[in-house]
C-alpha cells in the first residue's frame, strides 16, 4: 500500500519535532533509508527503578498514518510487566484501541515514559512480573534495577567522541610531543657550539705600557672584567658566526689598546718638546742678563 499525500505531510509536519527543545532528554529522529522508520531514545525516568538507563525504541509508520498506530518496541531489554521479553512488545491503550489522529510520535514516547513510572498490573504482558509487583514492590524493584543496569546503561559520551575525531587527536599527540624534540635538538647544537668556543681573552699590560686615565675610560669595563659571551642560535652555521664575532671582538680590542698606547706615546712627546723649549727659553733669559 502506498503511502498517501497526506501521510507524507503528517510525517513532514513531525520532523520538527526532533530538534524541539520541548522534547527534553527524549530524543526522535527518522532513518536514513525511510521515513517511516523512526527511532528513539527514552531516558529511565527519576525516582524509578529504570533511572539512569536508556532504552532504545523502534517506531514503524504504517502507511496510512496518522489514522493508523504505529507499531512501538523496545530494542533494550527491560523488565517490566507491559513489555514483552523477548521481543520488547508494549502493552498500553494508545497503541490499540485509544489510538488517536491527533497523537503524535512524541506524545506516544512521552506515554511510554509514563508507563515505566506507572505500570498497569491490570493488563499485564508478563503477569509473573505482575504478582510480584503485587506481593514484593521491594524485590520487584531490585530486580529492575539490576537489568537497568546489566542492559540499559549508557555507554560512555567521551569515549565515542575521541573515536570519532581520530585525525584531531593526532595533530594534538603530534603538537605536544613537538616541543620536547625541538628543545632538546636545540640544547645539543648549543653545548656543540659552546663546547668549540675560544676562552675569553685578557690583555696583559706592562707598567711602561699601561694607558692613561682618559685612555682607559674609552676601554669598556664588560672588555676586561666580564668577557663577552657569543650565544650561538641552532641554526646551521652558528659555529662560523660565533668565530667570527669572536674575531671581531678581538680587533675591537686590539684597536682600543693600539688607540691608547699612541695617545700616552703622543702625551710623552709633548712633554718631551715642552721640556726641550723651557730649557731654551731659559738659557735665551741668562743670555739677555749676561748681555745686560
Amino acid at each position: 500500500m502506498a503511502a498517501s499525500n497526506m501521510t507524507v505531510k503528517r510525517i513532514s509536519r513531525e520532523l520538527p519535532h526532533v530538534s524541539d527543545p520541548a522534547t527534553g532528554s527524549i530524543q526522535l529522529a527518522p532513518s536514513d533509508d525511510s521515513m517511516f522508520n523512526w527511532s528513539a531514545t527514552l531516558p529511565g525516568p527519576e525516582g524509578s527503578p529504570y533511572e539512569g538507563g536508556e532504552f532504545q525504541l523502534a517506531i514503524q509508520l504504517p502507511p496510512d498514518y496518522p489514522f493508523s498506530a504505529p507499531k512501538v518496541s523496545f530494542k533494550t531489554r527491560i523488565y517490566h510487566m507491559n513489555v514483552s521479553d523477548p521481543g520488547g512488545q508494549i502493552c498500553i491503550d494508545i497503541l490499540k484501541s485509544n489510538w488517536s489522529a491527533a497523537l503524535s510520535l512524541y506524545k506516544v514516547v512521552l506515554s511510554i515514559s509514563s508507563l515505566l513510572t506507572d505500570p498497569n498490573p491490570g493488563d499485564p504482558l508478563v503477569p509473573q512480573i505482575a504478582d510480584l509487583y503485587r506481593r514484593n514492590r521491594k524485590q520487584h524493584d531490585a530486580t529492575a534495577r539490576t537489568w537497568t543496569e546489566q542492559y540499559a546503561r549508557p555507554k560512555p559520551k567521551p569515549a565515542a567522541a575521541e573515536a570519532s575525531k581520530p585525525a584531531a587527536s593526532s595533530i594534538v599527540n603530534l603538537i605536544d610531543a613537538e616541543p620536547p624534540v625541538s628543545s632538546a635538538r636545540t640544547r645539543s647544537s648549543r653545548s656543540a657550539v659552546t663546547g668549540r668556543r675560544r676562552p675569553p681573552q685578557t690583555i696583559d699590560l706592562s707598567a711602561d705600557e699601561q694607558p692613561s686615565a682618559s685612555a682607559r675610560t674609552a676601554i669598556p669595563p664588560s672588555s676586561a672584567e666580564n668577557p663577552i659571551e657569543i650565544e650561538s642560535s641552532p641554526e646551521p652555521g652558528g659555529t662560523e658566526r660565533s668565530s667570527s664575532a669572536q674575531a671581531t671582538i678581538g680587533r675591537k680590542r686590539r684597536r682600543t689598546h693600539e688607540d691608547a698606547d699612541e695617545e700616552e706615546n703622543g702625551r710623552a712627546s709633548r712633554r718631551r718638546n715642552h721640556a726641550s723649549s723651557s730649557r731654551a727659553n731659559g738659557h735665551a733669559d741668562a743670555e739677555i742678563i749676561v748681555l745686560d
